[in-house]
């Protein structure tokens, strides 16, 4: 997290913030190429953990076969999308700086190679964490980082075009790490021996699984990108630097919750897949209740002090950033809670409707923020389509579950939403009340320190002895205490 944003602090400052937008815009046109692959590596990810729950060694070699050759598929689909559409929409369509063309196309085809990297490379990344092996995983995370740090020293100490040296250098670890992935694999799993195989009757249950996740996939990624391309095309390319600081931020601070998440999701899949249909629930509780405190425990101080917060990092962060921030907290701690949900209804593989209906409703985020940017022209309503849509999709979630693993609604009030909601209100309003009206030193980085240290302090006490319950208090003395 510190890595992350110290080098996003260099990256802006080196960049500047128009190449910074650029290279946010461009990118963003490649992901949404990549709608396909993020529903496949959800099916890998399911698949995979559901055969090691069954203890079935020949189907999982199978999978993993399969999988592998899907993503090639994949990778060559999306190579001919971007050369194609892509390349056209980039140097046509979009609003972008005409002498910074060379550079952009520059980052475009670097940004491209680094997602057809990505994309071969999903089901060596979904067996290690199908396998549980999260030292590994957090091994290759550190290894990532350190380069990342690399990158930062490069870019201030090279005399070279900054974009296209960033382009480039990110392309140069993206490559690294697949390769690091692939040859753990290769060593220490025998499922992982790849030998061309194609069952077409597998393939299509794979497939199958897939095209439902895909209608979900799509509409996650048009939101994301698809609102980044309506702040370029309603206020230009400095709200697209704002934006992605507001992403880049969003995804640092989710890391906790999404190493979290990975940890449990292959063990909810596997319970699902053993049969042990009560723990997998309960796992889904605890791990949804979890998830939330983890990521409201690090995003109440940066919410409280995110003007100084920004200007301490970026000292003149661009237009619009510190609301854009702070809505796009708000809105990742609603899809901390959604996240186990979402490993539950794939666990089961009947996820047709399920995906139809969240998808949909989804999907209306970027017709939505259109109309209301043609007629108010607030950059900050995206974000406000993207908070109400998501909590409804939360609702959603949670009635569905009950159809599709007989998770029981009552149940799920009382050990999730009852915890969240007392510990969020009591909070708030001591936070408000004692923290931030009575601490008013003259020394702002001195204030500042003190109201985050009390956020986290209150936080934890808040959390311990009303957010979780005997059982878990009991489970975090003993682990403290080893």
């Amino acid at each position: 997290m510190g890595v992350g944003l110290y080098t996003s602090r260099v990256v802006l400052n080196t960049l500047g913030i128009e190449d910074f937008g650029v290279y946010n815009i461009v990118g963003s046109i490649v992901v949404l190429f990549g709608f396909f692959n993020s529903a496949m590596s959800a099916a890998t990810q399911r698949f995979l953990s559901f055969d090691i729950g069954k203890n079935d060694t020949i189907q999982l070699n199978k999978t993993f076969n399969t999988t592998l050759n899907i993503h090639f598929l994949i990778a060559i689909i999306v190579l001919v999308l971007a050369e194609t559409i892509g390349l056209w929409f980039v140097n046509y369509k979009l609003n972008l700086p005409e002498d910074r063309m060379n550079a952009v196309n520059w980052v475009y085809q670097f940004s491209v190679l680094t997602f057809l990297f990505g994309i071969i490379q999903v089901p060596y990344n979904a067996l290690i964490i199908a396998r549980e092996r999260m030292n590994v995983y957090a091994y290759i995370s550190i290894f990532e980082v350190v380069f990342k740090l690399l990158i930062v020293y490069l870019l201030v100490v090279l005399d070279y075009d900054k974009l296209k040296l960033y382009a480039f250098l990110l392309f140069a670890i993206a490559f690294i790490v697949r390769i690091i992935e692939k040859e753990y694999c290769k060593k220490h799993f025998v499922e992982s021996k790849y030998s061309f195989h194609y069952d077409k009757e597998y393939t299509k249950i794979l497939l199958s699984f897939s095209g439902w996740s895909l209608f979900g996939n799509i509409a996650a990624v048009a939101r994301a990108q698809g609102n980044n391309i309506l702040l370029n095309l309603f206020f230009g390319i400095i709200l697209n630097a704002s934006y992605g600081i507001a992403i880049q931020i969003q995804g640092v601070v989710n890391t906790f919750v999404t190493n979290f998440q990975m940890a449990i999701n292959p063990q909810i899949v596997k319970r699902y897949a053993a049969g042990e249909l009560k723990e997998s629930i309960k796992l889904i509780y605890q791990s949804a209740k979890l998830s939330y405190f983890i990521m409201f425990l690090i995003a109440c101080p940066v919410i409280f002090n995110v003007d100084y917060v920004l200007q301490l990092w970026l000292k003149n962060p661009p237009l619009s950033t510190s609301m854009f921030v702070v809505l796009s907290l708000i809105n990742i701690l609603i899809d901390s809670i959604s996240g186990p949900l979402i490993t539950g209804a794939q666990a089961s593989g009947n996820i047709k409707w399920y995906q139809i209906t969240i998808g949909s409703f989804i999907l209306l985020c970027v017709p939505i923020s259109y109309l209301l940017l043609k007629i108010y022209n607030n950059p900050n309503l995206i974000f406000y389509v993207i908070i109400g849509i998501n909590l409804i999709s939360l609702v959603l979630r949670i009635f569905f579950l009950r159809k599709l693993i007989k998770l029981d609604i009552l149940i799920f009030i009382k050990e999730v939403f009852q915890p969240v909601i007392l510990v969020t209100l009591l909070y708030l309003g001591t936070y408000y009340f004692l923290i931030d009206g009575l601490i008013n030193i003259q020394n702002q980085f001195y204030s500042f320190l003190i109201k985050v240290a009390s956020s986290i302090l209150l936080n934890i006490i808040l959390i311990y002895f009303i957010g979780i319950n005997k059982a878990e208090r009991k489970f975090v003395l003993n682990f403290i205490r080893r």
